[in-house]
């Protein structure tokens, strides 16, 4: 299984993927993979994200595919069992860090705030999911981290966008982003993949 240094250098944006409906999960999937974005998070903020991560892990074996929105210790276990390779959580709690490393997968926690990211490195955690981004002071604040916690490793999400990524991109402790522009809701309404792998190719070919 990959670590999260391996996972968070393979591309400069990881697509936060809702899916909405079952059908979709697949082709979705293959657009953003054969755009360049190797990395999928699948969030588990519908009934079919589970069942989603097993479709594609199946359908694209040399895709990174993770669990997004994972909150609970069952999400923990049930995401291994579809068979995510790392997870992904807004926030983060003891309970959550320990049943990810009970199950032996990465976990990407979420923090917006110093002291999260303190008590996070002193459970051995150095790689963190900065959200939500622009919220919580988006590139000011991360360049403020950046002084005195030079060991952390930041995926931002939250409020990216073509028109701030480059800022986000350019920091020395932000290894990738995550986005959602690239999963145009009209374009996977009406199935033009076509629309969905350009805005990937796009995204897959920034660089810090």
């Amino acid at each position: 299984m990959r670590n999260l240094d391996e996972i968070m250098d393979l591309c400069p944006v990881i697509p936060v993927i809702v899916i909405d409906r079952a059908e979709d999960a697949v082709p979705l999937a293959t657009a953003l993979y054969n755009g360049g974005l190797k990395v999928l998070e699948v969030t588990l903020r519908t009934e079919f994200g589970l069942a989603a991560i097993s479709a594609i892990r199946k359908a694209l074996p040399d895709a990174v595919v993770g669990a997004g929105t994972v909150v609970t210790a069952e999400d923990v276990r049930n995401a291994k069992e579809a068979g995510a390779e790392f997870l992904v959580s807004p926030g983060c709690t003891l309970t959550l860090l320990e049943a990810a490393r009970a199950e032996g997968i990465p976990l990407l926690p979420g923090v917006n705030s110093p002291s999260e990211a303190m008590l996070l490195l002193e459970q051995g955690q150095r790689h963190l999911k900065f959200f939500p981004a622009e919220a919580a002071g988006g590139v000011p604040m991360l360049k403020s981290i950046l002084g005195p916690l030079p060991q952390l490793r930041f995926c931002p999400t939250g409020g990216i966008n073509p028109d701030n990524v480059m800022e986000y991109l350019s920091l020395a402790n932000v290894a990738c982003v995550g986005g959602t522009w690239m999963l145009d809701k009209a374009a996977i309404a009406a199935g033009d993949w076509a629309e969905i792998e350009r805005l990937s190719r796009m995204a897959a070919g920034l660089a810090a």
